[in-house]
């Protein structure tokens, strides 16, 4: 029998290979990066989704099979990495440096670099997925057509407040939706390199390594975060404080950081309200592949099907590392 190592070694060219998403196609496999040594010595695991066999050819050499959904996913897969990374390449540009604050209809902040990150990830997605639709908070519905089967949601700054203010717990969110459901998101912190990805039916990874929630069953145990107690409103503000009056630590400020920082096992509990689809829709994936549950306030699936003439209405967003806990938040919410 060939050993793996071998077969990586003859066959260098079988799988695409990329220093922000390592394959985890080998059991035990260490896979060296000359050109980044940060990144040597890597020992990947397999994802358990993936349906491969060994089989011999003619030639007794052994390959490796790969299922047609397993191969478009990881082309997505390869394709989503380009867009975080030509994103943070614009953002670190204008990160705390002195740039032109505008306000949009909404009085939200907008800058540069959430338009120019955009438009980037614009080009690449039309330029490997011409029939893909785009729906961009900065640019709205991109596409000839008033349906796509696929469509990229983007947030090229999800917390530009905390951009602008040189703190670096924003993020670029990418979701990729399909037939509506969002079948891989990305949360990438571009100046400390940390980039989670979340696909349908795999494990969410951060910077390669599988992570998962952690387990808290109770609200007088739970660390809370939501991004400011100034952006709720009416009785979302006392549905809120319900909740903040329960856990043992309410926290400030993260934007969908707070959410990364739930998958990996730091945070308990996220509770926020007037969230839009793209705020939102690339978290799905990371958080219920690393054993989470993201829903609205009542406990209903997420879903916003994006289209020429979509409007992104609003969301009450909760998201939970634990189900019980979950179940706990919902019921002191009371929110129909």
């Amino acid at each position: 029998m060939i050993s793996q190592s071998n077969i990586l070694s003859q066959n260098p060219s079988f799988l695409h290979l990329s220093s922000r998403s390592p394959p985890s196609l080998f059991n035990g496999t260490t896979i060296h990066f000359p050109s980044n040594p940060s990144l040597s010595n890597l020992t990947f695991r397999p994802l358990l989704h993936r349906q491969i066999s060994p089989i011999m050819n003619s030639n007794s050499d052994l390959s490796l099979q790969i299922s047609p959904v397993d191969s478009e996913f990881d082309r997505f897969l390869e394709v989503g990495n380009e867009l975080a990374d030509a994103a943070g390449e614009v953002i670190r540009k204008y990160f705390r440096k002195r740039v032109d604050i505008m306000d949009k209809e909404d009085s939200s902040p907008v800058t540069i670099a959430d338009q120019a990150a955009e438009e980037s990830m614009i080009s690449l997605i039309q330029q490997h997925f011409p029939s893909h639709a785009i729906y961009g908070e900065e640019n709205g519905w991109r596409c000839k057509e008033k349906f796509a089967e696929y469509v990229w949601v983007l947030d090229p700054i999800d917390g530009t407040k905390s951009f602008i203010t040189g703190k670096p717990l924003f993020g670029t969110l990418i979701a990729l939706l399909h037939k509506g459901k969002p079948i891989m998101g990305i949360i990438d912190q571009p100046i400390l390199k940390e980039r989670w990805i979340g696909m349908k039916g795999r494990k969410t990874i951060l910077n390669g390594e599988e992570i998962s929630t952690r387990t808290c069953s109770k609200l007088s145990q739970a660390y809370l975060y939501t991004t400011s107690p100034h952006l709720f409103s009416g009785e979302a503000v006392v549905a809120f404080e319900r909740v903040r009056n329960k856990v043992k630590v309410p926290l400030y400020g993260c934007d969908c950081y707070a959410y990364a920082l739930l998958a990996s096992g730091f945070v308990d509990l996220v509770i926020e309200s007037g969230l839009k689809p793209y705020d939102f829709l690339a978290l799905i994936p990371v958080i219920e592949g690393a054993g989470g549950i993201i829903s609205d306030w009542s406990g209903k699936e997420l879903h916003w099907e994006p289209s020429s003439e979509s409007q992104p209405k609003s969301f009450n967003i909760i998201a939970s590392g634990d189900k019980n806990l979950h179940k706990l938040a919902q019921e002191e919410l009371e929110w129909q």
